[in-house]
């Protein structure tokens, strides 16, 4: 099965994108009378057939669309961006696959880096979406201060949690966690949350949680934390 991705569309007739024409037409080699499968992004699956195969515009037919139904549970990740983009680039496109909902930037005291191009990090998203077919395309939030997600108004009704190192942390968040869920979980910096950070955290509600024994560079935190939620969940 081959998934391709379209905003905005409006059935019967969906016209691709030059970059997902260009994809079907020449790397897919598909023709006029194939048929294709197209998500919205939004939860939903357009079964179509090709009625004008052009790498610049191509013309679709739908003739079946699904509504996916959502999962009981939601995952946002609010993560600090590690210092080189190519790692963040790299469990953003894992993190997709596994499954996950949100995800939000975070700007700490100890950041390396306080500005992503967020544009790179769309186009993994949806690229995972299509690979691991998935028809709702998370959420991605562009840098915000911690203070900012510590806000208790902002996040009523989630399960929150906040993974840092100590070697004294009791509760492991497969354990801490309760399943069909709203999760939000913090991961912090390659240099970690400042302690007065992970205070204020306490305060707004926060649970401190352990991701395992072994101590995690940023972007394998994040992986582990969405892992665990999912597995939680199945």
């Amino acid at each position: 099965m081959q998934l391709f991705f379209q905003e905005n569309i409006s059935p019967p007739l969906i016209s691709l994108e030059p970059d997902e024409s260009k994809h079907l037409c020449r790397v897919l080699r598909k023709k006029q009378g194939d048929q294709v499968f197209v998500t919205n992004g939004e939860g939903t699956l357009f079964e179509c057939v090709i009625i004008e195969a052009n790498p610049k515009k191509t013309s679709l037919k739908v003739i079946k669309t699904t509504e996916v139904e959502k999962e009981p549970f939601h995952i946002h990740l609010a993560i600090a961006p590690t210092k080189s983009p190519d790692r963040m680039e790299w469990m953003v496109e894992k993190i997709t696959e596994l499954g996950f909902h949100e995800l939000t930037l975070l700007e700490t005291m100890n950041s390396e880096r306080s500005y992503l191009k967020t544009d790179r990090l769309e186009k993994k998203i949806i690229s995972a979406c299509k690979q691991s077919l998935k028809y709702r395309v998370p959420t991605l939030h562009p840098i915000s201060k911690l203070d900012e997600v510590l806000d208790p108004g902002e996040f009523e009704g989630y399960q929150k949690f906040i993974a840092y190192v100590d070697e004294h942390h009791d509760h492991h968040l497969f354990d801490s966690a309760e399943p069909n869920g709203k999760y939000l979980i913090l991961i912090g910096p390659e240099g970690d949350f400042d302690p007065i950070e992970i205070e204020k955290a306490f305060e707004a509600g926060f649970k401190p949680v352990s991701l395992g024994k072994a101590r995690l560079r940023t972007e394998t935190a994040g992986l582990a934390a969405v892992q665990m939620l999912q597995t939680l969940n199945r």
